[in-house]
């Protein structure tokens, strides 16, 4: 019979990659989610194949019915906002349930944990400066609320695996792909096909959701602990990363160029509409600083542990990604 693993986040959107990957490797799946909907994008076939498990990180009786028996832990759940208004629960969901969910697999003698962080947790330097696994935490104006957060949920990691946790930690960048472009990184599609007019020469790393999700169960399924690994496809500016949406999408680009000043009244415009509107402002203060700066990230060590490996090159994850979202549209209108 085959392993099963029990992933928390199953229902979000690297979650569902991480399921159908570990199908296609014929692994039994155990997914925690907190409400029954599955989500519009994942593939047709797959949720039925899955043992679903309503509930919440932050409920130690839903972890701890979710790892029973379980062979190994992928823990995705996590909460990403730049809302003040929501820094309390993204605070729990990423600090206290993280630490639930190794407590937990503690108890329980969990064989393998796979915690999936983020690089914002790895906090953001000055203009340019390359960021690798070695480097170490920073307080600093550039760091995110939700960066924050990741950081001290990665403290209870590595606290667990001093206790003897067998844990490998991977530090993805943006993930891009198709998803539910009203939610997490996948809104970019959303704003670049609804004519949002700002773009910065702001630096970041990208990486293709699929991506994450391969090396997510390869270093499930190596003998690598008490490690981390950055996954950073490419690294581009956002203006690039705009055009190539653009373009995917058949529309213009991105024309006007948020410099700090001009970011500043764009962050406050969106809030006052959003008033207005009741949906989540496009960009915020935090958003805005982040989209702003510089910030490399270096891939090297994933290359090394994973010979052989390559990253989707984003052009084609950007062009993948918009033909699906056009199709959903399609589907939808017809």
């Amino acid at each position: 019979m085959s392993n099963l693993i029990f992933i928390t986040g199953g229902s979000g959107f690297l979650g569902t990659y991480l399921i159908k990957e570990l199908l296609d490797k014929n692994y039994r799946v155990r997914a925690l989610c907190r409400t029954n909907k599955i989500p519009l994008f994942m593939p047709e076939g797959v949720a039925g194949r899955v043992e679903w498990m309503n509930g919440d990180i932050l409920d130690p009786y839903s972890v701890e019915e979710g790892m029973r028996d379980a062979d190994a832990v992928i823990h995705a759940a996590a909460k990403v906002s730049f809302l003040d208004s929501e820094r309390k629960a993204m605070f729990q969901a990423n600090v206290e349930g993280t630490a639930n969910v190794v407590n937990t697999a503690i108890e329980r003698n969990i064989p393998r944990m796979v915690y999936v962080s983020s690089v914002a947790a790895l906090g953001r330097r000055k203009e340019g400066e390359r960021v690798d696994e070695k480097s170490q935490w920073i307080d600093n104006s550039l760091n995110s609320q939700y960066g924050i957060s990741k950081h001290l949920a990665e403290m209870e990691v590595w606290r667990a695996i001093a206790e003897g946790l067998n844990a490998v930690i991977v530090n993805p960048a943006t993930i891009l792909g198709f998803g539910d472009w009203n939610q997490s990184s996948s809104a970019i599609f959303r704003s670049v096909y609804e004519g949002y007019p700002w773009y910065t020469h702001g630096i970041n790393g990208f990486v293709d959701v699929e991506d994450v999700a391969s090396i997510i169960v390869r270093l499930m399924e190596s003998s690598i602990h008490s490690e981390r690994f950055i996954l950073s496809g490419e690294t581009l500016c956002f203006s690039d990363l705009f055009r190539l949406i653009a373009e995917a999408f058949g529309k213009k680009p991105p024309y006007l160029e948020a410099t700090p000043f001009l970011a500043a009244i764009a962050w406050r415009v969106e809030k006052l509409k959003s008033l207005f509107s009741k949906h989540p402002p496009l960009i915020t203060r935090e958003s805005a600083r982040i989209a702003l700066s510089k910030t490399v990230f270096d891939n090297g060590k994933i290359l090394e542990a994973l010979p052989g490996y390559r990253f989707n090159p984003i052009k084609n994850t950007v062009y993948k990604a918009c033909q699906s979202y056009m199709k959903e549209m399609l589907n939808k209108a017809g």
